[in-house]
């Protein structure tokens, strides 16, 4: 990486050379409209965090209503959940996660994908 040489320049020091386009591009006249930019994009990217840290990462089948299945298992949406629900109703508890997969429109990649968001019991 080359040296950045600076020189004296009307009242204050100043990057000489082809290192002044570099120095001008950040300090320069509009330079402040980017770091604006990155701020207020990095503080979005914190809030999006914190909202989405709110949010329940896992759910018991067993109690759960159809919004919370809903909201919490990807691929699925109200009906689905709706149908699990019904299904408990049916059928009693939950004993295996795997047992979703009996549910029309439910299959076993489904169940894969949210197994680490199931619970069957508190």
């Amino acid at each position: 990486m080359a040296a950045i040489s600076v020189d004296w320049v009307a009242g204050g020091w100043q990057a000489a050379g082809n290192e002044r386009r570099w120095w001008q591009r950040l300090t320069g006249p509009g330079a402040y409209r980017g770091w604006v930019m990155r701020g207020l994009l990095c503080a979005g990217l914190l809030l999006a965090g914190l909202v989405q840290a709110d949010e329940p990462q896992v759910v018991n089948i067993n109690s759960a209503d159809a919004t919370t299945l809903a909201q919490v298992l990807d691929g699925v949406g109200l009906s689905r959940a709706q149908a699990i629900i019904d299904y408990r109703d049916r059928h009693g508890d939950f004993r295996d996660a795997y047992e979703l997969a009996n549910i029309k429109g439910i299959g076993e990649r489904t169940v894969e994908q949210n197994e680490h968001r199931i619970l069957l019991a508190d």
